[in-house]
Formats: C-alpha cells, sequence, structure tokens
C-alpha cells in the first residue's frame, strides 16, 4: 500500500480531495472496492492509461498513462504506483495505447501511441524507455474540418503482424467517425497510412474510448450516452456494424473500456458507468451461439471518481497482482490499480 493510498480515511465523500468528490462529482458507493494502489498524482488530469507487460520480469511491468493538459505529459508508473519516467510538454495528450513487436529498421520494439490532440496528431514513444520515434509526430484526419484526436486503439493482425492505429476524434461525421492507420516503420522512418473510415456515431455527445481483442479480432467503441458498439478490427473485414450493447445499463456516459482475458476466447468486457462509479461486465464470448450478443452480467462499484479510462490485464504480475489488474482512471489526477481478484470474487457473488 503506497503513501497515496494511506491517505484514505474512509471511502466516498469522506476520502480526501484526492478523490475528487467534492464540486457536484458522483460520489463512490459504500460498498464500493478498495483499490490496492493509488498513483502518485499528475500536474494536471489524468485521463488514460494502457499497461505495459514486462516479457522478462511481469512484476516489472509499467503502466502508460497521460496526463491531459495543453502542456501535459506522459507518465510511466511502477506497479507501486510511483511515477518511474516522463514525457514532458505535450499539447493535450489524450488517450494511449500499447502495440508489442512493431517492426523498426532492423529490431522489433513495443510501443505507446498517445493523441495530442492540440497537435492534430499522434505520438509514438518505444517502450519500455519512452523514447520518441515518430519524428515529432505523426498528423491524423488530414483535409477534415473537424480534427482534435481523442481516442486510440491499437490492433495486430494475428496473420501477418501488421499494427493498425483505430483513432477517434473530439467531433465527427455521422459515418466514418474513425479512421484507421496501417503503421509501418520497416525503414527505420515511421509512416502512418490511411487504411479506412468507418464507425457510425449517433451525433448525441462524442466517441472517445476505444479497445481492441487482437484475438478474437473486434475493435468496440463507447458512442456516449447510447452505448457500446462493435465492429471488425480488420480493415479487410467490412465495416458493417456487429452490435450495439449496453444500451440501457448507464446512468450517464458510456465510458473507458477494458478486456480481461480468461482464456483467447472468453472473459469479460468492462465499460466504465462514469457518473455511477461503477464498471458494467459483459461477457466477452457473447451468449450462446451468437458471439455478438453481450448481456450485462455484473456491475462492480470502485472508488474510482468519474472514471475516463481503463486498461485490463489477465496476466500474472506477481504477488500483488496474481491474476492481473484493472488501472482505471480517477478524478483528482490519479489511476486507481484494482487487484483483479477481488473484482472476480464480486462478479462470482454478485451476478446479475
Amino acid at each position: 500500500m503506497n503513501r497515496y493510498l494511506k491517505l484514505m480515511t474512509g471511502i466516498g465523500c469522506m476520502a480526501l480531495a484526492l478523490y475528487g468528490c467534492e464540486g457536484g462529482l458522483a460520489p463512490v458507493r459504500e460498498d464500493a472496492i478498495k483499490p490496492a494502489v493509488v498513483t502518485q498524482p499528475t500536474p494536471h488530469d489524468t485521463d488514460d492509461p494502457a499497461i505495459w507487460i514486462n516479457p522478462l520480469d511481469p512484476s516489472k511491468s509499467l503502466i502508460i498513462g497521460t496526463d491531459k493538459d495543453s502542456d501535459g505529459g506522459l507518465y510511466a508508473y511502477d506497479l507501486n504506483g510511483n511515477i518511474v519516467n516522463q514525457v514532458a510538454d505535450l499539447k493535450r495528450p489524450n488517450n494511449v495505447d500499447i502495440a508489442y513487436g512493431l517492426r523498426y529498421g532492423d529490431t522489433l520494439v513495443d510501443i505507446a501511441v498517445v493523441t495530442e490532440r492540440k497537435a492534430n496528431q499522434i505520438r509514438i514513444f518505444r517502450l519500455p524507455d519512452l523514447a520518441p520515434i515518430d519524428g515529432g509526430g505523426i498528423p491524423v484526419f488530414d483535409g477534415e474540418q473537424e480534427r482534435d484526436p481523442m481516442g486510440i486503439a491499437l490492433y495486430t493482425r494475428k496473420a501477418d503482424s501488421t499494427i493498425f492505429a483505430i483513432v477517434g476524434r473530439k467531433s465527427g461525421p455521422k459515418d466514418g467517425y474513425l479512421w484507421q492507420y496501417r503503421l509501418d516503420a520497416s525503414d527505420g522512418h515511421l509512416k502512418a497510412e490511411v487504411v479506412r473510415k468507418f464507425g457510425t456515431f449517433s451525433g448525441q455527445k462524442e466517441i472517445e474510448a476505444i479497445a481492441v481483442d487482437n484475438e478474437l479480432g473486434y475493435v468496440y467503441f463507447s458512442d456516449e450516452g447510447v452505448g457500446v458498439k462493435k465492429y471488425h478490427a480488420n480493415p479487410d473485414a467490412g465495416n458493417g456494424e456487429l452490435a450495439l450493447f449496453a444500451t440501457s445499463d448507464m446512468k450517464d456516459d458510456h465510458e473507458g473500456i477494458a478486456i480481461y482475458k480468461l482464456s483467447d476466447s472468453t472473459g469479460y468486457i468492462l465499460v466504465s458507468n462514469q457518473q455511477a462509479n461503477t464498471f458494467v461486465v459483459y461477457a466477452r464470448e457473447g451468449a450462446g451461439d451468437n458471439p455478438h450478443q453481450h448481456e450485462l452480467i455484473a456491475e462492480i462499484p470502485v472508488s474510482v471518481v468519474e472514471c475516463d479510462g481503463a486498461d485490463v490485464t489477465a496476466v500474472n504480475l506477481g504477488s500483488q497482482f496474481p491474476k492481473g489488474v484493472l488501472v482505471a482512471m480517477s478524478n483528482g489526477m490519479t489511476f486507481h490499480y484494482y487487484d483483479w481478484q477481488e473484482l472476480q470474487q464480486w462478479i462470482d457473488t454478485n451476478k446479475l
């Protein structure tokens, strides 16, 4: 337990301002699960995390998270919540995702890709050292009046290990809201080629949260206030909408999406129910013979306040998180780490 977690004197609005319950923000439930770790705070406004698994020693894995401001940054945390590295002076970095094994010249590198909203570009950093390898940034939504990149998810195609960036924006058209870019650095210079424009938008609020299931080949995104939409992640598989779910399970906004993988094909889809401070849980594999029928199976109360972004892994990260960890942004400039064992126990005992 780190020193920031020790500051807690209770849950809900009995907690210190670090937990952000003042000012009319959504209260935390009294039965909320408490985090195992709360990270050191950032200067401005945390928004979205991603988990990098250290292939040599998973207990030394990192959490990569954004600090969203016009002079914001990208932060690396250890599993105790300590800031161990950072990239400063990014122009409103919004969301971040991670991919493994990008061909970069003669080597393979793991990467973190972040949307730099006020620069209308994505930034790409090598992991684990956060060294930039993008020549200063790659513009996105070229030629569009509405740009402002926000959400991002990386998809690695199993057939050929090609890595794609699927990027969303603050506002956009009713169709083709998301642009998908193929990343290529085989000659040592990163390039991003638009390979498709897809995804319907209700026009009600915005689309920010995007998540990819590499093994099953699907991409999910939150059409806030409407539901979670599902498409093929492979641009060659077609642009038809496969599912719309979570349409009546939220208090208000649909936010961060995280996929917990029990196997290559089973597990859970977790969606942040932002104004309720809970995560709603759906079966990753669908229901019955329909892989696109995602029914609500549980709702987990957590101690985050108005969570935007989240990520989860089932990988054994050592004695602290032997069944994996859920990382969630919380108001108060922090990220929370939740021991998956506690979340699984809640699911098992509170199925709907």
